[in-house]
């Protein structure tokens, strides 16, 4: 390395290095000796030994991530609960959910619970009325839309999908979305769909176990019993996580294979193409599909995917769903993205609201804040890192201010954090007129159109998501601490001539710190505040 000039009192150094081209991923650290020490600089920071590899900086040379995603802030849409069009679909006892009949509710009524109506209540929001709502969310300044399952399925979650072909009657017909997702790109939107490919329902041509066909259920013999995973000539089967109604999928099976992926007409590959030209897959509980009930095999039907999508769409967006760390399916080859629940929903969850994912107490401060996010991020590329969708809630978990339990302050540090830290941010629809919500399905509610002229928390995100948009530090600057202690933390997000400082206090007072802005060649007398 060489000098390279100086940033205020810093000295600069340059070198050049070779990518490995043997893999999707070169790691490199620093050495430095002085004297009789030497330190090393990984992704963590600065060590007195050499830093184990994966933490090790890493340079995604051979499958990047699409450089739009890091541009978006994205919004997450719950098809029933977003919007209802006057002409609606949804018909009373329009089609039986499982062994029920569907419910018809007025919109905005109290939602069920698991163990009484929740999978089978509808509330008629759809196609249209999601279109009807664009101006809303133009104006809102979101500019990707992430929809949770649109396709054929009994529950009003889409979960247990029978028809991956066809968007479900009660939201609307496939002219209809071709015809939304024109209108989104229209708005100069991006469109990312959910893909629920690790099972199906049980009332899928292919499983039929009401043996109304040829499905595999009861008949030993059909041409679909390899699909899935029975026990002998039984009608034992796996399920996801052991829930009867989701039948789970042998990849092993190249018809399945040729259906999901492979052939030219398949699934990943059809909505990728005109008329719909949608932008990328979020892929449900992708680390859990496979071959068999264990996942064999896992990280080459990833791969699979994942080709499939890119050569449809060269700039499509694979983004995988993980309730917890994601680290290997994000190492190149695999996913651009995943949730990031594990590097970004958790820790803020257990800072904020003091519980865990499993609602367990938790107590951290922003020491132990800084610690978890840090490891989380060190272990992925740093192209990997822009593209991890960070959430505060979603369809899977309790309303952020719900867990909060309505505390402002604390929400909006939340907020702060979301569209200033290192990934992409979405929310969850509502969150920007706080909405609120418990444990699923009461997290689902339907959104409160009534409350949009008087949500004290509307003109807050929108002054957010302005600034995500207008500042490229935060799209795609680098991130460094400037300070850190039990209650109050710092860091600058960094790109180019631009620098966004980011503060947050913990405590219930003031306090003084000084940020060694210096380091970094800033000046102090050059902020403003944004």
């Amino acid at each position: 390395m060489q000098p390279h000039g100086k940033a205020g009192e810093l000295q600069l150094w340059k070198g050049q290095f070779a990518p490995n081209k043997d893999r999707d991923v070169t790691h490199y650290v620093f050495k430095l000796v002085k004297g009789a020490s030497q330190f090393w600089l990984d992704a963590r920071g600065v060590h007195k030994r050499v830093p184990p590899k994966e933490f090790h900086f890493k340079l995604n040379v051979q499958s990047q991530p699409p450089s739009w995603v890091q541009e978006q802030v994205f919004y997450q849409i719950f098809p029933d609960r977003f919007a209802a069009s006057q002409e609606h679909t949804a018909i009373k006892n329009a089609y039986a959910h499982h062994d029920s009949s569907a419910m018809v509710k007025a919109w905005g009524d109290a939602v069920g619970t698991h163990q009484n109506t929740g999978a089978r209540e509808f509330f008629g929001g759809d196609l249209k009325g999601i279109e009807q709502k664009l101006d809303y969310l133009s104006g809102l300044g979101v500019t990707a839309l992430y929809f949770n399952p649109v396709f054929t399925a009994p529950s009003n979650h889409k979960y247990d999908t029978t028809d991956y072909f066809q968007i479900d009657p009660m939201f609307g017909t496939n002219e209809q979305f071709a015809q939304l997702c024109e209108q989104i790109r229209g708005k100069q939107m991006k469109i990312v769909l959910d893909a629920v490919f690790n099972h199906t329902s049980v009332y899928h041509p292919w499983f039929d176990i009401k043996q109304e066909g040829q499905g595999a259920y009861g008949n030993p013999n059909s041409d679909f019993r390899g699909y899935y995973f029975f026990e002998g000539q039984t009608n034992n089967y796996i399920g996801w996580k052991g829930i009867g109604n989701l039948p789970v999928l042998n990849f092993e099976n190249e018809q399945v294979r040729d259906y999901i992926y492979q052939s030219e007409e398949a699934v990943i590959k059809h909505w990728l193409k005109p008329p719909y030209c949608v932008d990328g897959w979020r892929f449900d509980v992708i680390h859990m599909l496979g071959e068999g009930d264990g996942a064999k095999n896992n990280a080459h039907y990833v791969e699979a995917f994942r080709q499939a999508a890119k050569s449809t769409n060269p700039n499509a967006y694979v983004l995988g769903e993980h309730f917890f760390e994601a680290t290997q399916w994000l190492q190149g080859g695999q996913e651009d993205g995943a949730m990031n629940y594990y590097g970004f929903a958790h820790p803020v969850r257990a800072l904020f609201a003091k519980q865990d994912i499993m609602y367990d107490p938790i107590d951290i401060n922003a020491l132990d804040f800084k610690e978890w996010v840090d490891e989380a991020r060190a272990k992925v590329p740093f192209a990997n890192q822009l593209s991890q969708l960070n959430q505060l809630d979603s369809h899977d978990t309790a309303r952020f201010l719900t867990l909060l339990n309505g505390n402002e302050e604390k929400m909006q540090m939340a907020l702060a954090l979301l569209m200033t830290y290192v990934g992409t941010p979405c929310l969850y629809y509502g969150s920007e007129v706080g909405l609120e919500g418990g444990l699923d399905p009461d997290n689902r509610r339907c959104f409160p159109w009534d409350q949009i002229t008087t949500s004290k928390w509307l003109p807050l995100y929108k002054e957010w998501i302005e600034i995500r948009k207008k500042y490229k530090a935060l799209q795609c600057g680098s991130l460094q601490w400037l300070h850190c202690g039990e209650q109050v933390m710092a860091y600058v997000r960094q790109w180019q001539d631009e620098a966004i400082v980011v503060a947050f206090n913990l405590s219930s007072s003031d306090q003084d710190v000084n940020l060694p802005l210096w380091q970094l060649g800033l000046n102090a007398k050059h902020l403003h505040h944004l």
